[in-house]
């Protein structure tokens, strides 16, 4: 075989393996809504979606709890998570040290490779306790600390590492003249960081912002173990909730016997691929964006 019949090949290859994966996503839609298809022709997606009551032995299967509840701890850690991520980010492309900085990324790094059941056991065992016996006290609330504040509080830090990583590489992108440019016409660091390079980023930190959203959204065993599992619309920070990813990871395998529970967690599963799937999209078109603009 000559050297352009083998080039061939490998690209054969290799393009049948890369569809692989969009398969396998095409395959896991597919599974999830052939799966659901029993309560959507049983029940209406309004009265899935925005039923409260949730009763599987009577066939009542309310979804509305369990989405306020994974978007309300999905939104207060991307709150706590954005200011953070920012300025961590700035202070490594603009004003770390070559050594801080060598430091710093391979620890932000080693924070996206610890389970997440590592960090369920942190919030147990350190922020629950906090916000019981101290956080809460001090506002006049007696809660027993698995809250929606503690599980926003576990998630933030899971998403430190994305966020960060994205928008130190986004800051880093930006031609150095620019910066140069500012400083040489008297703005100070901050005003250079502020003016030109968050300026010239903002679509990349929105990117990180999303991606880091999605993340967050399909978390299941650190939430799981710190925010209670109170199928109720929280009515503050104190107050548990009940995540999607947990009604999942808690009843799957327990009374399939029960008509359309399984077709409901199935639902409950499909709901959250759309939203991460469409998370993702939306951070591909923007960093399209940065790509066309950097270019």
């Amino acid at each position: 075989m000559n050297r352009f019949g083998f080039e061939r090949d490998a690209r054969g290859v290799m393009r049948a393996v890369t569809l692989c994966v969009p398969t396998g996503l095409i395959l896991i839609t597919l599974i999830l809504v052939w799966k659901a298809l029993p309560i959507l022709q049983s029940h209406s997606i309004v009265e899935l979606l925005l039923g409260s009551s949730w009763d599987p032995s009577d066939s009542v299967f309310g979804f509305f709890p369990y989405i306020i509840g994974t978007i309300v701890v999905t939104v207060l850690a991307i709150f706590i998570t954005v200011p953070i991520s920012l300025l961590s980010a700035l202070y490594l492309s603009d004003y770390s040290s070559h050594k801080a900085r060598g430091i710093i990324k391979p620890l932000i790094d080693l924070l996206a490779g610890i389970p997440s059941v590592v960090y369920g056991l942190w919030g147990t065992n350190l922020i629950v306790p906090l916000i019981r016996n101290q956080i809460a006290p001090a506002f006049s609330v007696t809660t027993t600390g698995y809250t929606v504040l503690a599980g926003g509080l576990v998630l933030s830090l899971m998403v430190f590492p994305i966020t960060i990583s994205i928008m130190e590489e986004v800051f880093t992108a930006i031609p150095r003249s620019m910066r140069e440019s500012s400083l040489v016409l008297g703005a100070t660091r901050w005003e250079t960081a502020k003016f030109v390079v968050l300026k010239r980023g903002y679509p990349g930190v929105f990117a990180a912002i999303i991606l880091g959203f999605s993340r967050a959204f399909g978390e299941t065993i650190a939430v799981l173990m710190v925010i209670g599992n109170v199928a109720k619309v929280p009515i503050s920070l104190f107050s548990p909730a009940y995540p999607l990813p947990a009604l999942i990871a808690n009843n799957y395998g327990e009374m399939m016997s029960i008509p359309l529970y399984d077709s409901a967690l199935m639902l409950a599963a499909l709901i959250l691929l759309f939203v991460v799937g469409g998370f993702s999209i939306l951070a591909r078109i923007i960093q399209r964006r940065i790509y066309l603009r950097y270019k």
